[in-house]
């Protein structure tokens, strides 16, 4: 993995975790805007907009760089939407960021062929 993929990849991860907690904390906002008189939405909602679309970019960015399937960059995609995808989306980057890592370091050693 070059250092301009790695570095793709770890912009998604980094903003997964991050868009994520803005989602749930905007729903808080939402129920207690219904509820009280506590009005957050709108702030809330830039912030979560703004974290949204820097995700879908970094996704575009990694799904381009890194080539995968359908099915996955569709996956990392459908993430960003779920109220906590954000959390799963980034514990997996780090597994395949990791195992990338660990891939390149067998290929240098001269233990893999790939």
């Amino acid at each position: 993995m070059d250092l301009k993929t790695a570095s793709a990849i770890r912009r998604l991860r980094l903003i997964s975790a991050p868009e994520a907690i803005s989602f749930l904390i905007l729903l808080v906002c939402s129920v207690l805007k219904r509820t009280t008189d506590f009005d957050a939405v709108r702030p809330m909602g830039m912030v979560h907009g703004v974290l949204f679309i820097l995700y879908v970019i970094f996704w575009l960015d990694a799904w381009n760089r890194t080539k995968w399937s359908a099915k996955t960059g569709i996956w990392y995609f459908v993430l960003s939407v779920l109220p906590t995808g954000g959390f799963f989306a980034e514990r997996r980057l780090r597994r395949e960021a990791e195992d990338a890592v660990i891939a390149s370091r067998a290929r240098k050693e001269g233990v893999v062929n790939a």
